[in-house]
């Protein structure tokens, strides 16, 4: 099984980075869908889609948001942090298949809360920004290495 650790609000160091990957499926469409409530057919119906600007189906803006939140949550503070803001535009559509690289850099540092400001940026495999913005984050105080859970095995059909 494999493990995460964190980094406690002392070991973290403006400069410092972390980066986060994943391909955009179709289950993730459905799934965030289904989740979230958001049945735009530009998410959902291929025919519908290919008659918009996009030409195809495209991500919900907001599963790259997830990414974000992911790549902070797992790697950087990792464990134990709390999200406390995020600014993030959106630059150019997420279509299934590609591969997003998240990006994330330290640039501030609070000692209120011991709060961290993270720049975010999202990449598609062609290295284009498809997104970016800025977390504030609350770094954790206590250092943790733990098992990573199991995701479920869910089946869409």
């Amino acid at each position: 099984m494999s493990q995460l650790s964190n980094f406690t609000y002392d070991e973290i160091s403006i400069g410092q980075t972390a980066e986060y990957s994943k391909t955009l499926t179709e289950q993730d469409i459905v799934m965030f869908a289904a989740t979230s409530g958001d049945t735009n057919p530009v998410h959902l119906d291929e025919a519908f889609a290919a008659s918009t600007p996009f030409q195809g189906r495209i991500a919900h803006g907001m599963w790259t948001g997830g990414l974000v939140s992911a790549a902070i949550a797992l790697h950087l503070p990792g464990p134990g942090s709390i999200y406390l803001g995020q600014s993030l535009s959106f630059r150019k559509p997420v279509m299934l298949g590609d591969q997003i690289t998240v990006n994330l850099e330290v640039t501030d540092k609070q000692d209120k809360r011991r709060t961290v400001v993270i720049k975010c940026v999202a990449r598609n495999q062609d290295n284009k920004i498809v997104a970016q913005g800025e977390a504030t984050v609350m770094a954790p105080d206590t250092k943790l290495n733990i098992p990573k859970p199991v995701l479920p095995s869910i089946s869409i059909g």
